[in-house]
């Protein structure tokens, strides 16, 4: 099955007709920053863009996505250039064990795209089902905040 993930077009196979993308990105391409955490689409660690929107791959199959732009934490950067929710999650030191982070990280960046400047509770509501279990949602949001700042200067 032809797959195109973070802009290159890459051959994984088909498997079972239900066969969730995250395993095809895990397990046969080696992107191994995209989480399995729940497994249920419930938690937000797996969360990857399909055509720019957020999108949980435990629970997305990929008979489903062929032909779909599909974007991975590994294709955020613009080249050397960290995407502005990237670097805000460093600058701020964002993570604690960090492996919610990459789901934390890529539904903002969708929800920036759609919304760039957004308010408090907006950024609140957008990232309400990205679960961190360290309890890192002061600092997430104010990266949110911070790279929706930042985008807008540019």
């Amino acid at each position: 099955m032809q797959l195109i993930i973070n802009d290159k077009s890459v051959e994984v196979e088909d498997g079972s007709a239900g066969q969730m993308l995250l395993w095809a990105l895990r397990d046969e391409l080696g992107l191994t920053g995209t989480k399995f955490g729940c497994g249920a689409g419930i938690c937000g660690a797996c969360t990857v863009h399909i055509n720019g929107v957020a999108t949980r791959s435990c629970v997305t199959p990929l008979a489903l996505v062929a032909g779909q732009e599909i974007r991975t934490i590994e294709g955020l950067a613009e080249g050397e250039r960290l995407h502005p929710v990237q670097q805000a999650f460093i600058d701020l030191q964002v993570p604690q064990c960090g492996w919610c982070m990459s789901g934390q990280i890529m539904t903002a960046a969708a929800f920036l795209a759609q919304n760039p400047t957004p308010g408090d509770d907006e950024i609140t509501q957008a990232l309400r089902y990205n679960y961190c279990r360290c309890g890192c949602y002061v600092r997430i949001h104010a990266a949110v905040k911070q790279a929706a700042e930042e985008m807008n200067e540019e």
